[in-house]
């Protein structure tokens, strides 16, 4: 492995142009593409294989024209204190909204009069209007949403409130100016760490030149593979992060190899042997674990996971070939004043030395780096004195955080979620007053079958407790199927209502399908609480095969498993409290708490565990070079930090402002995951890699890279280490020596 990309270093450094010259190349072929394509729709939400999808797609086979996937709308009014909407003034208010709504769009597909369909409270306080369209919220053009929120106007001129609940007014999430807030911030570490310009913008040059190509594909391709307006969010987010941290360590690393004496091709070239392995390992540990949340089965996740892991696998490539690139355009304007000062003494002594038949003295200037240890060392050092204090602390701490997630409680959002600032939000709390919790939530039960058998469905669905109000069943055209309307007497997100679901789907019959979007909501929850395990075993399983492979150990890709799981569920801990409970609510933007999302916890298992591998393998694999190359466990673990500590710091942070850019986000999922991915990242990087880890390897000592000889022959040699690397150096330099007889600086 270390060879092969080794040889792709120099090859990219040695033909930067035409290299260069292709992935401009590329990036405008998936910019045309992108500016080409049809515009992308909102992608259908299906859950194959449940009883709401089997009753809805039997909606939409008997009841042709019946828009069950179109947006609705429903428009709430209440009469003045001590009125009623019955009243002959209040009433023609009413009435001349519903020929408003009627006329406002030929994308409306029907318009319910509320004296007509029995839509008035029984205190005659409150009346609402329903509306259905013939296409999805997000493909209402802004005429139609416009008409829908200038409803009721002449009523609230006359007093009334006027509220508008239901997914029309449902818009495509912007996350505002977080994630540009989260790159600026990504470029001021970046400066601080390199103390270098260039070095700095060739991070943030390489990820945007991934992000732009893997956006512009998902675009291109959208309408044709039905990707849906928010597949590319979450593609961003990811492909950002890692995008900046994979060119982050072959830069890093680039630097060293110079400032050890080599030149600009051979460094680069060692740079992606070295770095670039740790950089496929971790890109392909992101990549299982977003492709493997298809095995939910949910075709929305699928699709976000595999547009995420083709971004993913775009920054791998762009780190490989592209930053080699760049590196042999800047020059030494990469290295840092003091290094570039420090190559440019040794040269010259060096010519003065060959001019005088003095021996020539390679690597002054990484001598340097070793006179006073750095604060990777100094805290590695700390660790090696007390394992066990740090050791514990770190998982008391961790486990104190992780108690929330034991009251977690997983739901879908509906629009009681939604703020309390927010027409929909209010529109909900009057239907609740008005009609009862339940009116916010109704079910939809299709009957496949005659009108004997519709009518027996909704005796027996009467007889079921916390069914508040069942409708007389609506006959198809064929007579062979019928639709009934089922009120809960509690609010959708409720336990009751839920059981009132599962009650009504085991008395009422094979034939009889439960569906709507309270039932939909909860069998998208039930699916992502059974596919929760299946999940974690297969990503785990094959990331630890892939580590184990990497580290050639049993028990550094253990502990690397074990240590995601406790700040994955200390993140889930952060997550309850701050959106469940509201602990710090305001500070983040939170302005109503509610259920979890029911797709958070696999979700973020997914994510994070792919984050989570990327520290891990480029922290470890340092320490693992050092202890191949001849270094005691606990000198390859302070090798490592004292290599690889500070920039793992700056890309951690780098990835939290990133994710946390994403809070300012106006959907509440976006919100979510964004602060969830933050939060894990601190939980992961700074307490489980950079506390944790060590402690547990300076305790284990030799045994943490101990491999059973049968297994060892076993797996494949990938030399992530890059071994081969040092035999190859007396070819390169023209040297006799080269780095066999190099050694790690001992400390």
């Amino acid at each position: 492995m270390a060879s092969f990309l080794y040889k792709i270093g120099r090859s990219a450094f040695r033909r930067r142009r035409l290299v260069a010259l292709l992935w401009v190349a590329l990036l405008a072929l998936a910019g045309f593409g992108a500016a080409t394509a049809p515009a992308a729709t909102s992608s259908s939400f299906s859950i194959p294989g449940t009883e709401a999808q089997r009753a809805f797609d039997l909606l939409e086979e008997r009841f042709p024209g019946s828009n069950a996937d179109g947006a609705t709308a429903r428009v709430v009014f209440k009469a003045p204190e001590g009125r009623s909407v019955n009243d002959p003034e209040l009433k023609a208010e009413v009435t001349e909204a519903v020929a408003d709504l009627t006329s406002g769009s030929d994308q409306v597909a029907s318009v319910s009069d509320p004296y007509a369909s029995q839509a008035v409270s029984q205190d005659g306080s409150t009346a609402y209007i329903s509306v259905s369209y013939k296409t999805n919220p997000f493909e209402l053009t802004e005429s139609t949403r416009s008409a829908l929120e200038q409803t009721g106007e002449a009523a609230r001129e006359g007093g009334m409130t006027v509220e508008i609940g239901g997914d029309a007014l449902q818009t495509i999430p912007h996350t505002g100016a977080g994630e540009i807030v989260g790159v600026v911030i990504a470029a001021i570490v970046l400066v601080i760490t390199f103390g270098s310009l260039v070095a700095a913008g060739l991070p943030l040059v390489t990820a945007l030149i991934g992000v732009g190509i893997g956006i512009s594909g998902i675009t291109a391709l959208a309408s044709t593979l039905d990707l849906g307006t928010t597949t590319s969010t979450l593609a961003m987010m990811i492909g950002l992060a890692v995008g900046i941290d994979y060119a982050l360590f072959i830069v890093s690393r680039y630097r060293v190899e110079r400032a050890e004496g080599r030149d600009a091709e051979e460094a680069a070239g060692r740079a992606v042997g070295t770095a670039g392995s740790a950089v496929v390992f971790a890109g392909l540990t992101v990549i299982i674990a977003l492709v493997g949340l298809a095995v939910v089965n949910i075709p929305m996740l699928s699709k976000m996971g595999f547009a995420a892991a083709g971004t993913v696998a775009i920054a791998v490539l762009v780190a490989l070939t592209l930053i080699p690139v760049l590196l042999g355009f800047a020059g030494d304007r990469v290295l840092g004043r003091a290094v570039r000062k420090a190559l440019a003494a040794e040269d010259a002594k060096d010519a003065e030395g060959a001019k005088d038949g003095a021996p020539e003295t390679g690597g002054a200037a990484a001598g340097g780096e070793t006179a006073k240890p750095n604060a990777g060392t100094r805290w590695a050092r700390f660790v090696l004195r007390r394992p066990v204090v740090v050791l514990l602390a770190g998982v008391i701490g961790l486990g104190a955080v992780a108690i929330p997630a034991a009251s977690l409680q997983v739901g879908l959002p509906d629009d009681g979620s939604q703020p309390v600032s927010t027409t929909q939000r209010k529109a909900y709390d009057l239907l609740s007053e008005g009609f009862g919790p339940g009116f916010n939530g109704p079910l939809v039960v299709v009957v496949d079958g005659d009108a004997a058998a519709a009518e027996s469905a909704a005796e027996t669905i009467r007889g079921i407790e916390g069914a508040a109000a069942v409708t007389p069943p609506t006959p198809n055209k064929a007579g062979d199927a019928a639709m009934i309307t089922v009120i809960p007497e509690d609010r959708p997100s409720s336990k009751a209502t839920e059981d009132l679901v599962h009650d009504i789907r085991e008395q009422s019959g094979d034939d009889v399908y439960v569906t709507g979007a309270t039932a939909m909501n909860i069998d998208f929850s039930q699916r992502m609480n059974d596919a929760l395990l299946p999940y974690l075993g297969l990503v785990v399983g094959l990331a630890f095969l892939l580590l184990m492979v990497v580290f050639r150990s049993i028990l550094v890709p253990l502990k690397a498993a074990l240590g995601f799981l406790l700040s994955v569920v200390a993140a889930l801990g952060a997550v309850v409290a701050v959106f469940q409970w509201g602990w710090l609510g305001s500070l983040f933007g939170v302005e109503q708490t509610g259920p979890i999302m029911s797709m958070m916890p696999i979700f973020m298992i997914g994510v994070v565990f792919g984050l989570a591998m990327d520290y891990e393998v480029f922290l470890v694999t340092r320490m693992r070079e050092a202890y191949v190359h001849g270094q005691r466990p606990g000198e390859a673990i302070v090798t490592g930090f004292r290599h690889g500590a500070r920039v793992v710091t700056a890309a951690a942070v780098i990835m939290i402002a990133v994710f946390a850019g994403f809070i300012g986000s106006s959907e509440q999922m976006i919100k979510m995951i964004g602060f969830g991915l933050a939060i894990a990242v601190v939980f992961d990087a700074f307490v489980v890699r950079m506390a944790i880890v060590p402690a547990v390897l300076a305790l284990l000592g030799a045994k943490a890279w101990w491999l059973p000889r049968w297994l060892d022959r076993a797996l494949p040699d990938v030399d992530v280490e890059g071994d081969r690397l040092r035999g190859s150096a007396s070819a390169s330099d023209g040297s006799g020596e080269g780095d066999a007889d190099r050694e790690l600086a001992r400390v």
